[in-house]
């Protein structure tokens, strides 16, 4: 087995940037879901509610974040952490302290998006905050992410999107590429689901380890295209990956599995790199 793609969302629900190698931290991959857009009430919003937000580029320079969207030219947000007061910002259950930016981005993402996204405030994650994995799953142990939905990891393989594509084509459906399900890291393997009985996952050389803590519930962004925000089967790929009982003890669909990291901060992980996986079962 072997990485075969490396993702991060620097922006929580706008477009990913695809990696060769990145740096791993205990809070995900750097830069990952360092930002995310607010509602009036201080809420996040995502693609759950604002699928346009998938049309919205995103790159890192050496010291921006760099928006761009073909409607209106590129706006530029340094890294360079903002000054002002700390917010109070809420994502899912979990209330996190947030620097907002400029007024000047909110009126760029209205430029861009319409009136749609009218309210909208981008805020950064507060590094000096911490915000907890949820510990049921932790067996004991310590995990902090910054605003993923819960995880600083999901990983994903080669092997169950074919299978869920065979099931999708078998019932007359499109076929999904990997982005529907915006994965951190994606693995090659033949074998369908296989990650779901993993306990960890380390680099062959030993240089990093993660633990798989828990699958995937897989939500109405898996519709959205990830290119144009259109939704052209509302209910799929939802209703085969349900149908398909990848996780026959639970209710849903269920995609790829959320994880944290053992061992290797700071490390660096590369497209390409041989991988080790140890059943829950050994």
């Amino acid at each position: 087995m072997k990485v075969v793609q490396l993702n991060i969302y620097p922006v929580k629900s706008l477009k990913g940037i695809s990696l060769q190698q990145g740096e791993l931290l205990s809070t995900g991959l750097a830069w990952d879901r360092r930002w995310m857009l607010v509602d009036t009430r201080q809420r996040f919003v995502t693609q759950r509610q604002l699928p346009a937000l998938a049309t919205v580029e995103v790159a890192l320079t050496a010291d921006a974040l760099v928006l761009s969207h073909p409607h209106v030219a590129p706006i530029s947000i340094p890294l360079k952490e903002p000054e002002g007061n700390l917010r109070i910002v809420q994502v899912w259950e979990d209330h996190c302290k947030a620097w907002p930016e400029s007024e000047a981005v909110s009126r760029w993402l209205e430029d861009a998006l319409g009136e749609q996204a009218k309210g909208l405030t981008l805020v950064r994650f507060a590094t000096q905050f911490k915000r907890s994995v949820e510990d049921a799953f932790l067996e004991g142990e310590e995990a902090h992410t910054h605003f993923s939905d819960g995880y600083p990891f999901l990983i994903t393989s080669t092997g169950s999107l074919q299978a869920l594509n065979d099931a999708l084509k078998k019932s007359g459906s499109q076929p999904v590429p990997m982005d529907r399900f915006r994965p951190s890291i994606v693995v090659e393997t033949n074998d369908a689901w296989a990650e779901d009985h993993w306990k960890t996952l380390q680099a062959k050389t030993g240089g990093f380890t993660f633990t798989l803590r828990k699958p995937c519930k897989r939500c109405k962004i898996t519709t959205v295209d990830q290119q144009t925000a259109e939704v052209r089967e509302p209910a799929e790929p939802l209703k085969t990956l349900i149908n398909l009982k990848t996780q026959p003890a639970l209710k849903g669909g269920y995609f790829g599995q959320n994880a944290t990291l053992h061992i290797g901060e700071g490390s660096t992980i590369r497209v390409g790199d041989a991988l080790v996986a140890v059943s829950r079962e050994s």
